[in-house]
């Protein structure tokens, strides 16, 4: 592995740039190198490994047992990373792609993607004939009264602190919501030495009556134990409330206590500290810009990018691999980031189809087995709807452009919108820095609300490039080549 700690130390070209060092990205660029290609890994953080493994290389936290085996299994993966022969650039943002050469959509010399890379206050384009997409997945968003309120945070960010920093909350902390990193962090916060006053569980009862016909696929998947041994922590050793709604952060200048109903009784606790988690979704936001079909997955009640047996999208060249592709968990979001890497070898000619099915053949028996069981999580945690579209019109909903949900259901009723895209033309709703990651999912819930007809035919925000901030520093830092130019004028 070659370590890029400047942008001047890249290639023009590569056969391929991996997109994200989690274990999809990481999987891809290592198998895409000991196949030939020459490849570039970039990611947004310091080290490898994703959300999942994050810091995994750095964490100081020492104590195995407070993040659990499951984390551990992210050392082989970036020993793998060092071991291999492609470029890794860390603390680099993708902010920008675009496809050029002969139209056709069949690779040559000329058929390949501008890609904008920004790091250290520099920006620059480089070429590569193929991409893979290895972005992971996002939290849901979770908007109630009182989520802006410092002193909350979504799991996902405690877990961040925890990782990479072996920092905890200070004081008292509730989380809430649904899902099963809710518990597994609750429980690795606990162990970390975090005062967890309660655990407040928005999963309706509902839910298990669906998961009945799933249960006998669950028994015989990778899930059945961890996930058996998460359920009993969370009994006997958390402060479990169980079938919560109406949930509502008090405070003023901070959180200083939750509020919520729980078996048809109003009540409240004082807390310190709220960390939300609704489940996760497909970050989609690249592969929406690039113009990759995207389709809604009732299962996990998101859209997600359509791909085929090799993880390639609906554009030639763009491979889409792990949780961006769909929810399936990191053993699987490795097993596809290196079906990926194979598809990606035979389509530049560095292996033929003969060896590509070959090689393909184990790893998706692979895939199967580590998707058996999915179905019954999905079912299981599926959220309810009365946390996807708050009742209470003062939510904020938007928090790049602080729009309430008042607005939202206003605008549409008045001015008679039909999707997230028209909105914007009126609140700027996803025209923020975020660029929709943290609204989009809920504005086109009350979109569908509003409009009385199902979240899929309301649609979802376009996007277009670059799709992460950009400094006018950084854009003047550039040779002005039409690439350049391109990226940020399209």
């Amino acid at each position: 592995m070659n370590k890029i700690e400047d942008l001047s130390g890249m290639a023009e070209r590569y056969d391929l740039i991996v997109v994200g060092a989690g274990p999809a990205g990481l999987a891809a660029a290592a198998a895409a190198s000991a196949l030939g290609l020459s490849t570039l890994i970039a990611d947004e953080n310091a080290g490898p490994g994703g959300q999942i493994y994050r810091a995994i290389t750095t964490t100081p936290v020492k104590r195995r047992d407070v993040l659990g085996t499951a984390y551990w299994e992210g050392l082989k993966l970036a020993k793998e990373l060092e071991v291999a022969s492609c470029d890794y650039a860390p603390q680099t943002v993708v902010w920008s792609a675009e496809a050029t050469g002969n139209g056709t959509g069949e690779f040559s010399e000329t058929r390949s993607f501008d890609v904008g890379l920004s790091k250290n206050g520099k920006a620059r384009m480089v070429q590569a004939k193929r991409l893979i997409l290895a972005t992971g997945a996002l939290e849901r968003p979770f908007p109630l009264p009182g989520w802006t309120l410092p002193g909350v945070m979504t799991a996902g960010a405690a877990q961040i602190a925890l990782k990479a920093s072996a920092l905890v909350p200070e004081g008292r902390t509730v989380l809430a919501g649904s899902g099963p990193l809710l518990l597994l962090l609750a429980d690795q916060l606990k162990r970390a030495g975090a005062n967890i006053v309660a655990v407040l569980e928005t999963t309706p009862k509902s839910n298990i009556k669906a998961t009945l016909p799933l249960l006998a696929d669950f028994l015989r998947s990778n899930y059945a134990l961890s996930g058996f041994k998460l359920l009993a922590k969370s009994h006997f050793s958390l402060p479990m409330r169980r079938d919560v709604g109406d949930l509502r952060i008090l405070g003023d200048e901070r959180v200083h206590g939750i509020s919520f109903r729980c078996n048809a009784r109003e009540e409240s606790i004082d807390c310190d500290h709220v960390l939300l988690h609704q489940g996760v979704i497909p970050n989609i936001n690249m592969a929406n810009a690039l113009g990759c079909d995207l389709h809604w997955d009732k299962s996990i009640h998101a859209w997600t990018p359509t791909v085929d047996d090799w993880f390639e999208s609906s554009v030639a060249g763009i491979g889409i691999a792990g949780d961006g592709a769909g929810i399936a968990g990191a053993p699987s979001a490795t097993i596809r980031g290196q079906i990926a890497a194979v598809a990606a070898a035979a389509a530049l000619g560095q292996i033929d189809r003969a060896t590509q099915d070959k090689m393909a053949s184990l790893m998706r028996a692979q895939a199967r087995r580590l998707s058996r069981g999915r179905r019954f999580i999905d079912a299981l945690y599926r959220p309810a709807q009365q946390m996807l579209r708050p009742s209470d019109p003062s939510t904020v909903i938007c928090r790049c452009e602080e729009i309430q949900a008042s607005q939202i259901r206003n605008i549409v009723r008045e001015l008679h919108v039909q999707g997230p895209n028209q909105l914007k033309a009126y609140l700027r709703c996803g025209m923020g820095p975020c660029q929709g990651r943290m609204c989009g999912p809920s504005v086109i819930e009350l979109i569908a609300e509003q409009r009385g007809v199902s979240v899929p035919d309301v649609g979802h925000i376009r996007l277009r490039m670059p799709v992460k901030p950009i400094t006018l520093e950084e854009i003047a830092s550039m040779p002005q080549s039409d690439a350049a130019k391109n990226a940020v004028m399209r």
